[in-house]
C-alpha cells in the first residue's frame, strides 16, 4: 500500500509540474508574439547596440539553410535537448546589415568547430567578401582552424592562430562504407535494379569498393571544389596554387609557425591579445570596454525596412524526399508542392526562389514537386538557388525553373534512376530457423517481395518501371533546360558534378548563393524594394516538444554514439526504406 501510495502522489506530481510547464510555454508564446507583433507595428528594432560595435560570429554550432523564425523557438528546441545551429538565412542576412550598419564598425569571426558543407561556407565567405566593401575591417581567430574554417577565414583583413593551435592543411578526401560482404555474412541477396552507369547508390551493397565510373566522378567533383577553394584562398592571401598545392602534399604545415612563415595567417596571438589589438583598431584603451555584438543578439536586430505589400517568396527544400507531409529535416511533396502552391496564388508574392538542399529520394514525389515548379513559373519568375545538395530528386525539382543558380562547390546533376529489393529469406532461414510459405492469388502477386528473390520475368518488369522513370527525368531536364533528351542521357547516366563544371554542360545558369538568387528574381520581377517570405511555415513550437519526442531522442542517442559514423547508418536506412523507384544521390557525401 506504502508502495502504491508513492507511485499514486509521484505521478500527481508529474502532472502538476508538466502542467506548470505548459502553462509558462503558453504564456511565453502569447508574450513573445504580442512582443514581436507590437515591434513591427510601431516599426521599432528589435535590439538596439552602440556605437563603434564589432560583429562576433562564432563559428561553434552546425550550419543549416534555415534558422528558426524567433529566439522563443530556439528555447523550445533546447528545452527538448536539441541545438538547431546557426541559420545560412540569418547568417547571411546579419552580415548584409552590418554592411549598411553605421554602429558597426568591422566583423569578429572565431571558429571552433564550423560544421558546414562546402556550398554553405562558399556562401559566407563570399558575403564577408562583399562586407569588407563598405571599407569595414575583418579580423579572424582560431586555436584550430579545419580546413573549412580556415577557408572563411582566408577572407579576413588579418588571420590570427592561437601560438600552442594547430591547423589543417591536406588536401579534401573522402571515403566510402561498402556492405556487400556485410549482406553476405548476413545471407540478404540484395537484388538491383537502375539505369545509369554513374548511379552508384547501390554500389555499397554490391561491391566492396568504387566502381571505375564512380571513382572518376569523385575525383571530378573532389578536384573542382579543391581547386575552386584554394583559387578564392589564392586571391586573397597573395599565394600561388601551386605553392598551395605543394604545402598540403608535404604535410608542410605542421607547428602554428608554419602556418605564420608561410603566410597562411598574419599573427600568432592568445584570444585576450587579439581582443587587444581589436580595440587598438578601435581606438580604445586598453582598460575600456568594447562592444562585442553576439550573431544572436544582432539577429534581433532588425532596421526599419519596406513596408509595402511586394513580397519574394523564399521556399526552403531541405533533405531527402518522399511522400507526405515531411518536416524540417525531409521534404514531403504533400507539404512543398503546397508551399509552392502558396506563393503562386498569392497576388502579393511577385517572384519565387526554391532553395534546394536535397541528394533526392522518392522519384514519384520529386515529380509531384515539380508539376507545381512548372506551374508556378508559368505565373511568375521562378529562380532556384542550390546549396550543398542539389543532385537527383533534388536536380529533378529544380530542372523546371526560369534560372538555375549554383556554388562552384555545389554537388548537383545525378540524373539517374534506381530501384533495389532486399531478398532475406536465406538469412532468416539459415540465422534464425525461420520458413517462409506463400499462398497467391496469381502468378506474381507476391512480386518485390523481401521475402523471396525476383523472377527473370518479375525483374524485366522492374527493370521496365525503371526505365521509364530514367526516360521521363531526362525529359523533364530537356524540357527545362531546352535541351535534346539524347543531350541529357550523355551527361546524365547518374554522373555527380560540381556547380563549377554543372555550368559548363547547362545544368545551371550562373554561378552563385542565394542572395543573388534573390537578386536575380528581384530583378525579374522589376521590384526595387520587396519583403521576403519563407515557406513552408515552420511548425508550431509546441512541435518541437510534444511531437516525434521518442524517435527524436532516439535520433539524438545516435548521432551522439556514432558521431560522423551516423551518416552511414542513415544512408542504410534510407534505402531499407526506400519504397517504389528513387532518384536518390550515389552515397551521403562526407568531403574531410
Amino acid at each position: 500500500m506504502k508502495q502504491f501510495f508513492g507511485a499514486f502522489f509521484g505521478s500527481i506530481l508529474g502532472i502538476v509540474i508538466a502542467t506548470i510547464v505548459a502553462i509558462l510555454i503558453i504564456v511565453g508564446i502569447i508574450s513573445t508574439s504580442f512582443k514581436d507583433a507590437l515591434k513591427e507595428a510601431e516599426g521599432q528594432e528589435g535590439y538596439k547596440h552602440k556605437a563603434n560595435s564589432v560583429l562576433h560570429l562564432e563559428f561553434n554550432t552546425p550550419i543549416i539553410d534555415r534558422e528558426k523564425d524567433n529566439q522563443f523557438e530556439k528555447m523550445v528546441a533546447k528545452f527538448g535537448g536539441r541545438e538547431d545551429g546557426m541559420g545560412l538565412n540569418m547568417i547571411l542576412n546579419n552580415l548584409e546589415k552590418a554592411k549598411k550598419d553605421t554602429a558597426i564598425k568591422g566583423l569578429f569571426l572565431s571558429f571552433d568547430n564550423l560544421l558546414a558543407g562546402k556550398s554553405a561556407i562558399q556562401d559566407i565567405r563570399n558575403a564577408i567578401v562583399d562586407f569588407k566593401k563598405s571599407g569595414k575591417f575583418v579580423y579572424a581567430y582560431s586555436e584550430n582552424y579545419t580546413q573549412s574554417a580556415y577557408y572563411v577565414a582566408s577572407a579576413a583583413d588579418k588571420i590570427f592562430l592561437n601560438p600552442q593551435g594547430g591547423m589543417d592543411w591536406k588536401g579534401l578526401g573522402m571515403s566510402l562504407m561498402f556492405f556487400k560482404k556485410t549482406f553476405e555474412k548476413l545471407g540478404v541477396d540484395v537484388q538491383i535494379f537502375r539505369h545509369g552507369k554513374f548511379k552508384s547508390a547501390i554500389e555499397p551493397f554490391m561491391l566492396d569498393k568504387m566502381s571505375e565510373a564512380n571513382r572518376l566522378q569523385a575525383e571530378t567533383f573532389l578536384n573542382s571544389i579543391w581547386h575552386n577553394m584554394l583559387t578564392d584562398i589564392s586571391e586573397s592571401r597573395k599565394i600561388s596554387i601551386d605553392e598551395l598545392n605543394k604545402l598540403a602534399n608535404e604535410l608542410a604545415i605542421v607547428f602554428p609557425e608554419d602556418a605564420k612563415t608561410n603566410k597562411l595567417v598574419d599573427e600568432l596571438a592568445y584570444h585576450d591579445e587579439v581582443i587587444k589589438e581589436l580595440k587598438s583598431k578601435l581606438k580604445l584603451k586598453e582598460k575600456d570596454k568594447m562592444n562585442l555584438v553576439s550573431y544572436d543578439n544582432y539577429s534581433k536586430f532588425k532596421p526599419v525596412t519596406y513596408s509595402g505589400k511586394d513580397k519574394i517568396a523564399v521556399i526552403y527544400a531541405i533533405g531527402g524526399i518522399s511522400s507526405g507531409e515531411g518536416n524540417d529535416e525531409e521534404i514531403g511533396s504533400e507539404s512543398m508542392a503546397k508551399a509552392i502552391k502558396d506563393a503562386r496564388l498569392d497576388e502579393n508574392v511577385k517572384a519565387i526562389v526554391l532553395r534546394v538542399n536535397s541528394p533526392g529520394g522518392s522519384a514519384l514525389a520529386s515529380d509531384v514537386i515539380w508539376r507545381e515548379v512548372n506551374l508556378a513559373k508559368k505565373a511568375k519568375p521562378f529562380v532556384v538557388s542550390m546549396g550543398d545538395l542539389a543532385a537527383s530528386g533534388g536536380y529533378y525539382i529544380s530542372c523546371a525553373a526560369d534560372h538555375i543558380f549554383a556554388e562552384p562547390n555545389t554537388i548537383t546533376g545525378s540524373i539517374g534512376v534506381f530501384g533495389i529489393v532486399p531478398n532475406i529469406k536465406k538469412a532468416l532461414e539459415d540465422k534464425l530457423g525461420i520458413t517462409v510459405d506463400t499462398v497467391n492469388t496469381n502468378a506474381h502477386s507476391d512480386v518485390m517481395s523481401t521475402l523471396r528473390g525476383a523472377t527473370p520475368t518479375e525483374s524485366l518488369y522492374i527493370q521496365k518501371s525503371v526505365e521509364k522513370v530514367y526516360d521521363v527525368f531526362i525529359g523533364r531536364v530537356a524540357e527545362g533546360r531546352k535541351m535534346t533528351k539524347e543531350q541529357v542521357d550523355e551527361i546524365g547516366q547518374g554522373r555527380v558534378w560540381s556547380g563549377a563544371d554543372a555550368i559548363k554542360i547547362n545544368l545551371v545558369d550562373e554561378l552563385g548563393g542565394l542572395p543573388e538568387a534573390i537578386a536575380y528574381a528581384a530583378k525579374q520581377a522589376k521590384l526595387s524594394e520587396y519583403k521576403i517570405y519563407d515557406l513552408p511555415k515552420q511548425k508550431n513550437p509546441f512541435d518541437e516538444i510534444f511531437g516525434k519526442a521518442e524517435s527524436d531522442a532516439e535520433t539524438r542517442l545516435l548521432k551522439k554514439n556514432l558521431g560522423e559514423s551516423y551518416i552511414y547508418l542513415k544512408s542504410v536506412q534510407n534505402i531499407i526504406k526506400s519504397k517504389g523507384v528513387m532518384v536518390r544521390m550515389p552515397y551521403e557525401i562526407i568531403i574531410n
